[in-house]
């Protein structure tokens, strides 16, 4: 294994404590793996909260900032925070109208999730909301949503209900729109290598030299096929056609567009995926807005990348380009 760490069970922490060294107008931790926004907190605005796994870097914990999220909690590289993180993370940010749980679909996050808005309610009668955004349409069919995972196209859930929450909206709507925002993303990625957990000290799955995986997930799920790679274009157009059967999109429609690097991708090679896809847009009449490529979520070193696809209207475009500032993103 070569990582630069010192000793890996100190990973996550010792990763957190730079992280708010070098970002402290941005980023605070009032408590052990817990990251909240710098400063105060402004009376009767929505807190927006979410959790996951260490190794996806931005995601999660990098999207605390104004007009994003007000809290994360951070479990150990791809494991859930507990119930207890995730309670103690809604009442640093609770400030009077309730908190939305904004998180990907795992099972453990979802079932700490529930949990942690159990206690708040009970112990603190703070008022919680939850969703969980399944974007992946390689981990199951259109029919059952309920089955998908959770992966880049998160962060447009991230962006519209921060952006809603700073305009003072109540709970209900911020909930609304980030529903709103998750149904109308779609997501695929592919990857050439595994990464390496660094508790584990090895390869997660095992893929040849000459090989890539389509559809493979952020902590090495399956993906649907493993065979010789493939030239950029006809990867990004099996991405991008299988994106079109779930969600087709048509002449006059707007969009925004994330092409994101798994890790290890540079960003040439994203942006020669973003080619073709600009192209493949153009051709059946569809406007892109504000396209994102880059590193957004990460699994640890994977080389691979992911393509996101949200269908905008007049309401999600609007919150889409209100202003947010993070370490990663800036609008």
């Amino acid at each position: 294994m070569k990582k630069i760490l010192n000793d890996p069970q100190n990973y996550v922490d010792e990763m957190l404590d730079g992280l708010v060294a070098a970002h402290p107008e941005i980023y605070a931790k009032p408590a052990h793996r817990i990251i909240v926004r710098s400063g105060e907190k402004t009376k009767g605005k929505v807190g927006i909260v979410t959790g996951g796994g260490s190794g996806h870097l931005p995601v999660f914990t990098g999207y605390v900032g104004k007009g994003l999220l007000d809290g994360c909690a951070i479990g150990n590289v791809f494991a859930s925070p507990s119930a207890d993180q995730m309670a103690e993370t809604i009442r640093a940010v609770d400030a009077g109208a309730g908190v939305l749980c904004l998180y990907g679909n795992y099972g453990g996050d979802v079932m700490n999730f529930d949990m942690a808005a159990e206690m708040v309610s009970f112990e603190d009668d703070i008022r919680t909301a939850s969703h969980a955004v399944s974007d992946d349409v390689a981990s199951a069919p259109r029919g059952e949503m309920e089955k998908r995972r959770g992966v880049a196209g998160m962060i447009y859930a991230f962006k519209i209900a921060g952006a809603a929450a700073e305009r003072m909206a109540d709970l209900d709507e911020v909930a609304r729109l980030a529903r709103k925002a998750s149904d109308n993303v779609v997501s695929m990625g592919m990857a050439m290598t595994p990464c390496i957990i660094p508790q584990l000290g090895k390869p997660s799955s095992v893929i040849g030299d000459d090989e890539m995986e389509m559809g493979m997930g952020i902590h090495g799920e399956p993906g649907t096929w493993r065979g010789p790679i493939k030239p950029a274009d006809e990867i990004l157009d099996e991405m991008f056609d299988t994106l079109q059967a779930d969600r087709p999109l048509g002449k006059g429609d707007r969009v925004s567009v994330l092409v994101n690097s798994l890790g290890a991708t540079p960003h040439e090679e994203l942006y020669i995926l973003y080619r073709r896809l600009a192209g493949r847009l153009s051709e059946i009449g569809v406007d892109v807005v504000m396209p994102l490529v880059g590193r957004y979520a990460t699994s640890m070193e994977m080389t691979g990348a992911s393509l996101s696809i949200l269908r905008l209207d007049e309401e999600l475009e609007d919150l889409l380009a209100a202003p947010a500032n993070c370490a990663f993103w800036r609008v």
